[in-house]
């Protein structure tokens, strides 16, 4: 056996250093591809709050991309650090990893659509804009504020901003291991923006600026070092933007107003 030299361990080290950096900018390239395909599929569409979800395969197929666009960015470094984790076991363990993630969030999507339907054929007319719409949407904004600042909210986050005792503590081996942690992940993930994507749909889901907006909280949230700041911050906008919904939504920039056919600028 020959002897170890420090300029081997030195190569090994830039060498796992490219791999995670190559990692981290094919998610960054999936999230510009993301944002490109929903802005081009999104054109013409924002109807403002309570904007309609089309049909279930077609939504959910936006859905999906919506969230590689969104997520990706903030979650890049867990899916690297995984990587460096399993590089010697299987190259393949951070996209099945990823596609676990991303299975989660379509199960959030699932979730989203099904009750989006059945509040749409129960209420019928009662969630129109003139009428409870505007009340409701405002009220789910104030709700999202509110979470901003629960124990749970703070505990779901901490997962997300510590993912090395997230991935240890729940290890599990081979692909269905990766895909099970990465499920689990955006279990975590879920649990800390749920709250932020209802905020979306409130002030509408097709709209790519409020996409934007929500995708840069998510971001703050996960990578400011002074957690605390960046969710207090959070829930002082979302509760600027429900009070200005119910009382004068025409207040609210790129606030597309249902029937008026144009956002407010």
């Amino acid at each position: 056996m020959q002897p170890l030299h420090p300029g081997d361990d030195l190569a090994a080290a830039f060498a796992a250093a490219r791999v995670r950096l190559g990692l981290v900018a094919a998610l960054f390239a999936l999230a510009g591809l993301g944002w490109w395909w929903t802005a081009g599929q999104m054109r013409g569409m924002d109807e403002g709050p309570w904007t309609g979800l089309g049909t279930l395969g077609w939504f959910l197929g936006v859905w999906i991309v919506m969230m590689a666009a969104m997520m990706f960015p903030s979650v890049a470094p867990t899916i690297a650090l995984y990587s460096r984790m399993t590089r010697a076991r299987s190259p393949l363990s951070p996209l099945v990893f990823t596609a676990g993630y991303l299975a989660t969030w379509a199960g959030a999507g699932l979730l989203a659509f099904a009750i989006g339907m059945v509040a749409g054929r129960s209420a019928g007319d009662a969630l129109a804009w003139d009428h409870a719409g505007r009340p409701v949407a405002a009220a789910t904004l104030l709700v999202a504020a509110g979470y901003e600042l629960t124990p749970l909210k703070d505990v779901c986050l901490r997962k997300c901003r510590s993912p090395l005792g997230v991935l240890l503590g729940g290890w599990r081996d081979g692909w269905s291991g990766a895909l099970r942690m990465g499920a689990k992940n955006g279990a975590w993930c879920v649990g800390c923006c749920w709250a932020l994507m209802a905020s979306l749909f409130a002030l509408g889901v097709m709209s790519i600026v409020w996409m934007a907006l929500v995708a840069g909280l998510i971001a703050v949230e996960k990578t400011l070092p002074m957690r605390r700041v960046a969710t207090y911050g959070t829930a002082g906008l979302l509760l600027v933007l429900g009070v200005l919904l119910f009382a004068a939504p025409d207040a609210i920039p790129a606030l597309t107003v249902p029937g008026s056919g144009m956002a407010v600028m």
